[in-house]
């Protein structure tokens, strides 16, 4: 690795995408997002994200730079079988090496085909060649390799971009590749808090961020939620964790209930769900203007299906009336989205289903539909515990997709809540 400025640390990591279709925003470029905050997880700062259409001259000058001014250069995408999947020729060309023929990637990428019953096509032969000295990384999900070489001082990471492809090779070995390179540890635990705005967060915890060192601790800002992430620096696992845990309890003792969780990979249907196997409850949704959004969510946890009864879609005021029992007064007098209507849709769905936890979500989520009384955004959301129903209003900002979302989330909260106080 080249040599660090005295008053830099840190290993330095770049980030290339490749592909034009990232440019033209026909594919949403999640593999940045992904990558970089892996690579902050490793302890590495990442100082430059680029995108590069398919082109050899502009892909070769973009590395070129990076690796002049980057200890870590990882780049994904371009690595198919077509003729305009550049990278690792360009790459071999800036490190000034040649490509010879991998015998077993070749076997491996015939295994695949033949695992599938295909045959592999001619052009999937120039995914075996690889550049001379490199590392090959196995590709368990695909036919492009990843590979790790090294110029100048610079190493550079291949990655293959389908995110489908791309994250299981760098956890299974670009990852543990770089976590060797790296002389700390760093350990990270992430308090997430349902409610409540960033802003206020922050100042809640503005003291902390004041005189933080190390562990530092930074908010996040999700939908309905605000995550404070806490990072420590480290000799090794054990210090790292005593660091972080001091600093986690107080968050706790500060926001309370509002935490629902401080594991990195528990969401907030996660929370619920495991609030219900705890309390042995049981729970069913009743939706209008999300669709079985909410539903979705939470049969995405898996032991749910010990939980979770049923889930009702009912977007007609006639599928209220026949599925869940809404009265056709109430209906009449109040309106789809109105606090009555979502009080009877969650005593319905308990009723019908059996469920100890039942939510009901109406609402406007637009564009139109719409009135001066009821705009769009307005969402009435309800959640009964064995009878006894809490109802709260929104009012939600954004698209369509948007407010669905934040219904989902703030639904959920409200499951969550109902079931700490009266599960």
């Amino acid at each position: 690795m080249r040599q660090q400025d005295e008053r830099e640390s840190d290993m330095t990591v770049e980030l290339i995408c490749v592909g034009t279709e990232l440019l033209l925003g026909s594919i949403v470029n999640t593999n940045a997002a992904y990558l970089a905050e892996k690579c902050a997880d490793l302890g590495l700062s990442c100082y430059f994200q680029t995108v590069v259409g398919d082109n050899e001259e502009r892909l070769s000058l973009t590395l070129s730079q990076a690796v002049k001014r980057s200890d870590i250069v990882i780049l994904c995408g371009g690595l198919g079988p077509t003729e305009d999947d550049l990278t690792k020729e360009t790459a071999a060309r800036v490190c000034g090496v040649e490509l010879e023929l991998s015998q077993s990637v070749k076997e491996s990428i015939r295994a695949y085909f033949e695992k599938r019953g295909m045959d592999a096509a001619e052009n999937n032969w120039k995914q075996a060649m690889i550049p001379r000295g490199a590392q090959i990384m196995v590709n368990h999900n695909g036919t492009a390799p990843g590979i790790i070489m090294e110029t100048g001082g610079c190493l550079l990471i291949l990655l293959p971009g389908p995110p489908n492809e791309l994250i299981p090779m760098f956890e299974e070995s670009a990852a543990p590749y770089l976590r060797k390179l790296t002389p700390e540890v760093i350990f990270s635990r992430t308090v997430k808090i349902g409610g409540g705005c960033e802003s206020k967060v922050e100042m809640l915890v503005k003291d902390m961020i004041d005189r933080q060192s190390n562990p530092t601790i930074a908010t996040y800002a999700k939908t309905g939620e605000v995550h404070i992430r806490v990072t420590a620096k480290a000799s090794g696992l054990r210090e790292g964790k005593k660091l972080v845990k001091p600093v986690v309890k107080e968050l706790k003792k500060r926001f309370g209930d509002a935490v629902y969780s401080s594991g990195e990979d528990c969401t907030l249907e996660d929370a619920v769900v495991n609030l219900l196997h705890a309390k042995k409850l049981t729970a069913a949704c009743a939706e209008s203007c999300t669709g079985g959004m909410l539903s979705a969510r939470l049969v995405s946890v898996p032991g749910v299906s010990e939980v979770y009864r049923a889930g009702f879609v009912t977007y007609s005021n006639k599928a209220k009336k026949k599925l869940l029992n809404v009265k056709s007064e109430t209906l009449k007098k109040h309106g789809a989205v109105s606090r009555k209507t979502a009080r009877e849709m969650a005593l319905g769905a308990a009723a019908v289903s059996g469920a100890d936890v039942t939510a009901a979500i109406t609402g406007i989520a637009g564009p139109g539909g719409g009135t001066e009384k009821k705009p769009v955004g307005l969402v009435y959301i309800a959640c009964s515990v064995r009878g006894k129903v809490t109802v709260k209003k929104f009012f939600f900002n954004g698209n369509r997709q948007k407010i669905r979302e934040a219904a989902c989330t703030s639904a959920l909260l409200l499951m969550r809540n109902c079931i700490l106080h009266f599960g």
